[in-house]
C-alpha cells in the first residue's frame, strides 16, 4: 500500500501549472497524431471525431473508476494497473479530480552481435467531475494492487443564519 501526493487547489479555477502545462502537451501530442491519421486516409473531410478519438485511444489508456459516495464523503476507486504512487499525479479542485500518470519502461538484451532493445509507454488521464463540493484539504490516496483509492471529505455546506425581525 502506497500513498499518492496529491495538489490541493482552493478554488475551482487555480489548476496547477504543472498540470496545466501537462494538459496542453497532451493535447499537442493528441492534436498531431489526429492529423496523421487524417492524412494517412487521403485528407478526407468530414472525420474529424472518429479521428481525434483514434489518436486519443492510441495515446491513453482508459482510466476506469467508480465513485461511491456517502453523507460526508466521496471515494473514487480507479484502476491504474502497472502505475508506480511516483508515476501518478492527483490534482483536486472543490468540483473536479484529475488523476494523470505516465510510465515508461525499457529493456535491452545483449546477444553476441545482435542487440534488442524494446520500449514501451502507458499514459493515463481522467478528470473527474465531482457530484459534490469537497474540501480540498481533506484529501487522502492510496495506490494498493493496481488500484488508486482516493477519499475526499464534502465540503461544510453553508449554514443559513435566520434572520430576525426588528421590534418597532
Amino acid at each position: 500500500m502506497s500513498t499518492v501526493s496529491i495538489q490541493r487547489a482552493s478554488t475551482p479555477t487555480a489548476l496547477s501549472r504543472s498540470l496545466y502545462d501537462y494538459m496542453n502537451e497532451l493535447y499537442n501530442k493528441i492534436s498531431q497524431r489526429a492529423f496523421s491519421i487524417f492524412e494517412e486516409n487521403g485528407r478526407i473531410d468530414g472525420h474529424d471525431l472518429a479521428d481525434w478519438l483514434r489518436a486519443e485511444a492510441e495515446i491513453l489508456t482508459p482510466v476506469p473508476l467508480e465513485l461511491p459516495e456517502t453523507d460526508t464523503e466521496l471515494l473514487v476507486r480507479a484502476q491504474v494497473p502497472g502505475f508506480t504512487e511516483k508515476e501518478l499525479e492527483l490534482v483536486a479542485e472543490p468540483g473536479r479530480l484529475f488523476i494523470t500518470g505516465k510510465t515508461e519502461k525499457k529493456s535491452e538484451e545483449k546477444k553476441k552481435k545482435t542487440v534488442y532493445s524494446d520500449f514501451s509507454s502507458n499514459e493515463i488521464f481522467r478528470a473527474v467531475a465531482l457530484p459534490a463540493e469537497i474540501d480540498p484539504e481533506k484529501i487522502s490516496a492510496v495506490l494498493k494492487n493496481g488500484v488508486l483509492e482516493v477519499s475526499m471529505s464534502k465540503a461544510k455546506p453553508a449554514t443559513k443564519v435566520p434572520v430576525m425581525a426588528k421590534a418597532a
